[in-house]
């Protein structure tokens, strides 16, 4: 049954695969126990964490994160306290929290809040 299925994989793989001599060193590496990874998906992986790795939200605690999620909904402080079962002040510490670890400032021509919620609405589209 398993060799039935590594031949489905590996005849799925052919008619991808434009090199025959990569193919059937890929073949008989499965075949002897071994895994083989197109190098195009270790990229994305790669290029992925890297990403991932330089992301400010990665400065977030997951309370932070919970807390930036709602605000990027549209939640007032009241609204994120009652989902969250915070008090509102302890709402406005997070958000300053968070306002400081993604370099959002006071600036009179910004929204914090709605340049905070398009940081993270931005990084979940990635």
């Amino acid at each position: 049954m398993a060799a039935t299925r590594h031949l489905v994989v590996a005849a799925t793989v052919a008619v991808r695969v434009s090199d025959i001599d990569q193919l059937v060193r890929a073949v008989r590496g499965v075949a002897s126990g071994g895994s083989v990874i197109d190098p195009r998906v270790v990229e994305v992986l790669v290029a992925a964490r890297s990403r991932a790795a330089s992301s400010p939200l990665t400065e977030l605690t997951p309370r932070e994160r919970e807390v930036l999620a709602l605000l990027a909904q549209g939640r007032n402080n009241a609204g994120i306290a009652a989902a969250l079962s915070l008090t509102d002040r302890a709402v406005e510490k997070h958000i300053n929290a968070i306002f400081s670890k993604l370099g959002v400032s006071e600036e009179p021509d910004v929204h914090r809040r709605v340049k905070a919620g398009l940081l993270y609405l931005a990084e979940k589209q990635a």
